[in-house]
């Protein structure tokens, strides 16, 4: 197999062989077909998340054929699309997963991070982390559904039922969502980077009613906010938007420090809230709900041998929708 591996935290990703990995008991592989790029990716790859397993292959929006399965799996499953998401693996027994959260799972295995993902041709997944997709429709364009998409949906589930919903960085997440909110009938305000008038322009394409920088107020209050944007600043931003009683979602994994503000700007019963990882019954709700709202992932593919141009275009703000990593696309040619 082919994989781009992490050695080094803050380094480069380097091409590797390696030999076909194998499934244990209890676990699949798939022949990968498509893996997105997610901003966790880059946390990742920068070291901002600690302690990952190194060496590494990053990747954790994974979608491919199931083409070899261990013991305790049904050989039903061989030939099957499926998706491999950033939560890989629970313990099953400790307070949370007992609770029915297994999101807070105190000993838990994430994609990607603490296990080997997607950035590569092959890929070795728990069965039971592992979702069966639609057998029709491109790849590409499902993977970004697999994070993007799902911790989107956990975001919006914490924001509440109101109608106007700011969303705080508009790309692979917010692209996804916003869709989904329409398709609810809610209103959907698009805040991004100060001047960054073709985020704002494809936010409107999708029907947002309002499009802006995140230092411009909204036209109205907000109901509710969610902040995908990895940056602190913007929650006391996002505080003062949202009307009274309203609600603040973080939907990141890793975000810069909080400045001081005023307390005046959480008072009147506003609330700020995070959200951690998703759930196996957050892919439950999610996939049936795009398919209603027909969700259409704006992607820009790469070779599976381009992910360090992939996550440079990511880290830069150079995407509008989502990088996508496919094996046996052909790479760019590089420049001397």
């Amino acid at each position: 197999m082919k994989a781009m591996m992490l050695e080094e935290a803050g380094g480069p990703l380097i091409l590797r062989e390696r030999e076909d990995p194998l499934p244990g008991p209890g676990e699949l592989r798939l022949q990968v077909e498509a893996c997105a790029v997610c901003r966790t990716d880059l946390h990742v790859v920068d070291g901002d998340l600690k302690e990952p397993k190194l060496p590494l292959i990053p990747g954790h929006e994974i979608v491919g054929r199931i083409d070899k399965v261990g013991e305790g799996v049904s050989a039903e499953r061989l030939g099957r699309r499926a998706g491999v998401p950033w939560l890989g693996h629970t313990c099953g027994s400790c307070f949370y997963c007992r609770g029915e959260r297994e999101n807070l799972c105190d000993r838990p295995l994430f994609t990607g991070y603490t296990r080997d993902g997607g950035f590569a041709t092959h890929v070795i997944a728990d069965a039971d982390f592992t979702f069966d997709l639609d057998e029709g429709g491109d790849a590409a364009s499902l993977a970004p559904l697999l994070c993007a998409g799902l911790i989107g949906w956990r975001s919006l589930k914490k924001a509440g039922e109101g109608n106007r919903l700011g969303l705080y960085g508009f790309g692979a997440a917010a692209h996804i969502i916003a869709q989904v909110c329409l398709w609810q009938g809610r209103e959907v305000y698009a805040f991004t980077r100060p001047g960054d008038e073709e985020a704002q322009r494809f936010a409107r394409s999708l029907g947002a009613q309002w499009a802006g920088g995140s230092d411009e107020p909204p036209p109205v209050p907000l109901d509710a906010a969610i902040i995908f944007a990895p940056v602190g600043a913007l929650v006391p931003a996002a505080l003062k938007a949202v009307r009274k009683g309203g609600r603040v979602v973080c939907g990141g994994i890793h975000m810069s420090d909080i400045p001081a503000m005023p307390y005046a700007l959480l008072w009147e019963e506003r609330e700020l809230l995070s959200v951690a990882n998703l759930t196996r019954m957050d892919a439950q709700e999610f996939f049936p709900a795009a398919r209603k709202a027909r969700v259409v992932t704006h992607t820009k593919r790469y070779a599976l041998e381009d992910a360090n141009t992939a996550l440079a275009d990511l880290r830069e703000g150079h995407l509008s929708g989502a990088a996508v990593l496919v094996p046996g696309e052909a790479p760019k040619e590089r420049k001397e």
